[in-house]
């Protein structure tokens, strides 16, 4: 665990993060603060002992100006500072925990390959790290830090505060400095424990949030009603709810038994202060100016470092901090090497090195293609792989070649290490056994980021941008704000089966696809998969060589995933397109069909091959096409099923 100590230094490291001249601000305002009660009390101690000094001579008032003219810039400059705290301050937390989140973002898109961030370990500390406040005692790495530089300015205006009262009586300053340091450490502990006790049942309370939030859904209360679960799950929720709540119940009731401690500690070293000067004064051993001193500045000290919400805040940011740190060892080792200087590369298309964009064109014909290379020759080499923290190898010398401008589908039974394999080839999970090749270069000498430049991959977990349908096409050449030619939207749009969809959209290209948004609309799945698709397709046109797609067309009816997928067929020759399916119908059009079975290659060859072999292939063939005669060949024209 981080030392208390190293993490309050890590947090005040944290202070530059919002901007030197807005920090320096803030500070200055804090000085200023905290230095005004010690202020205050030296100018009223200057007015009533001018007053004092003059009682009943002509002009009295006169002598009392100077320092009441001070007492005034003082209440003024309280007002001020109070006035224009508050908007400084929300700058600079929202700065400092902005470029935290930052921080963190870069952190995890850091890594090369996503193999650390999908270990569930991590995501908790992604999660934590993040600093997502839900309840009071999740604080944020500027509630930590900004605490740590008030509890700084408030010990400095203490220090004042006493400075003053050691002006008039110096042996005043331990017996009201010590009171307040101990009233400090008492509500410390106990806000400290009370902190505790409640972050202990977070889980639970996160529960009790979880089912309520499901017995206010439309979605989740139609089963709930049909299912009689109402008592169930408010019995549920309830049961979390004590759970965390009845500790929390039993501890408030044992601070309020021990606040008796902080009102003795406060009430009687004040009282004996205040009685001890107000009778020196009455029996002439001191002045009305001094007991006026004393009297204000001794609350000053109690008010200055009294506060506990400091302890509370930095309490609440240290998971936070601990988090990260843990998260930067972690991700730290996730990086490989970098490629050595000399490391053979790939030429990149031309639209990946800043050439210009296509132009602009009305026409509906084909888009011109950009002047392209041809597609590398991918090897898998005895490739395995193994999920950190686990033994099960989910690859398992898997070996197989994608040929330059072929239409290669891979196919197997669920589990067979197809996504695993797609996200090896993209260069998210580095094999643990053997390598991939690019025209004889090994992906992790060739750099996974120059790799991943030359693939187009439509992945079964695709994202939904809540973006307009042309930016998330658009998505497809790395930017929504790249040039883009309205021929070859058009075109990607069209092969992808987007077309339809666009015409039945408010806006057209420009409907924003989340009902979040102002003339927003929703897509089905299908229609979603169809949007994805056309951002593959977009990519390619853009220079793209690999055209990678894991279930393209899993949300899609058959007809349609027929016709799409004659499409794609289409586009194989200029760059190589890779198909994962578990639809073997779909295919059949395969220049090459590989089966997965166990992480390994089982069968290879096209279609007929593959059927006249009579092997597992042949076997899985058959009983989809058995299940289409039986009920499903509805769907497709007579001819076209198989």
């Amino acid at each position: 665990m981080t030392s208390s100590l190293a993490v309050r230094i890590r947090l005040l490291k944290l202070l530059p993060d919002a901007g030197y001249p807005i920090i320096t601000l803030y500070t200055a305002q804090l000085v200023v603060s905290v230095l005004l009660p010690a202020a205050t009390a030296l100018a009223t101690a200057g007015v009533v002992s001018r007053i004092e000094a003059h009682a009943g001579q002509p002009g009295a008032f006169s002598y009392a100006v100077p320092p009441l003219i001070f007492l005034a810039a003082t209440l003024v400059g309280s007002q001020l500072i109070a006035a224009a705290h508050w908007p400084v301050l929300d700058v600079v937390y929202s700065r400092i925990n902005a470029t935290h989140r930052e921080r963190l973002a870069l952190l995890a898109l850091g890594t090369p390959t996503i193999t650390q961030l999908e270990r569930p370990h991590v995501q908790d500390l992604i999660k934590a790290a993040s600093a997502e406040s839900t309840t009071w005692v999740e604080k944020t790495p500027a509630d930590g830090a900004l605490s740590q530089l008030q509890l700084l300015m408030r010990y400095v205006g203490m220090a004042a505060s006493a400075l003053v009262i050691a002006r008039f009586s110096w042996w005043l300053v331990p017996v009201i400095v010590a009171p307040a340091f101990a009233v400090r450490a008492v509500g410390r502990r106990e806000w400290l424990a009370h902190f505790r006790v409640w972050r202990r049942g977070l889980a639970e309370n996160r529960q009790f949030k979880y089912w309520g939030k499901v017995a206010t859904s439309p979605a989740e209360g139609k089963e709930l009603r049909i299912f009689g679960l109402e008592g169930w799950l408010v019995a549920r929720g309830q049961r979390h709810m004590h759970a965390h709540l009845d500790p929390v119940w039993a501890n408030h009731h044992k601070v309020a038994r021990s606040k008796w401690l902080i009102a003795i500690l406060t009430f009687v070293p004040l009282a004996v202060v205040f009685a001890g000067v107000g009778l020196a004064t009455a029996h002439g051993h001191g002045t009305l100016a001094a007991e006026t001193v004393v009297l204000t500045s001794a609350w000053s000290v109690f008010a200055a470092i009294g506060g506990t919400y400091d302890a509370m805040a930095i309490e609440g940011a240290t998971p936070v901090m601990e988090a990260y740190e843990e998260l930067e060892r972690i991700l730290a080792t996730a990086a490989p090497s970098s490629p050595t200087p000399t490391a053979p590369t790939l030429p990149a298309p031309p639209a990946l090195l800043g050439a210009p964009a296509l132009p602009a064109s009305s026409s509906a014909s084909s888009p011109a293609a950009p002047d392209r290379h041809p597609a590398p020759l991918v090897r898998f080499e005895a490739v395995g792989f193994t999920y950190p923290d686990t033994t099960r190898k989910i690859l398992d010398g898997l070996s197989f070649e994608i040929r330059p401008g072929e239409l290669l589908a891979v196919v197997g039974l669920n589990g067979a290490g197809k996504s695993t394999m797609t996200k090896i080839l993209a260069g998210l999970y580095q094999p643990t056994e053997g390598r991939v090749t690019a025209d004889g270069v090994d992906l992790e000498e060739l750099g996974y980021a120059a790799w991943r430049r030359q693939l187009s991959v439509v992945f079964q977990d695709f994202v939904k941008y809540p973006l307009t349908a042309r930016e998330n096409v658009l998505l497809g050449a790395g930017a929504v704000d790249a040039p883009a030619a309205r021929d070859v939207l058009e075109s990607a749009a069209r092969d992808s089966g987007l077309i339809d969809v666009l015409e039945r959209l408010p806006l057209g290209w420009h409907t924003p696809l989340s009902k979040s948004r102002e003339n927003g609309v929703d897509l089905s799945g299908g229609q979603w998969q169809q949007v994805v698709l056309a951002r593959a397709l977009y990519a390619v046109r853009t220079g793209a060589r690999i055209l990678v797609l894991d279930e393209p067309t899993a949300h899609l009816d058959v007809r349609t995933e027929f016709e799409v997928f004659q499409r794609l067929a289409n586009a194989a020759g200029e760059v190589s397109v890779v198909l994962i399916s578990h639809r073997l119908s779909t295919v059949r059009q395969a220049d090459r069909i590989v089966l997965l079975d166990g992480g390994r290659t089982v069968e290879s060859g096209s279609h007929d091959e593959l059927i006249a072999l009579g092997g597992r292939y042949a076997e899985m063939f058959a009983i989809q096409a058995e299940r289409f005669v039986r009920g499903y060949q509805d769907v497709l024209e007579e001819g076209e099923l198989l």
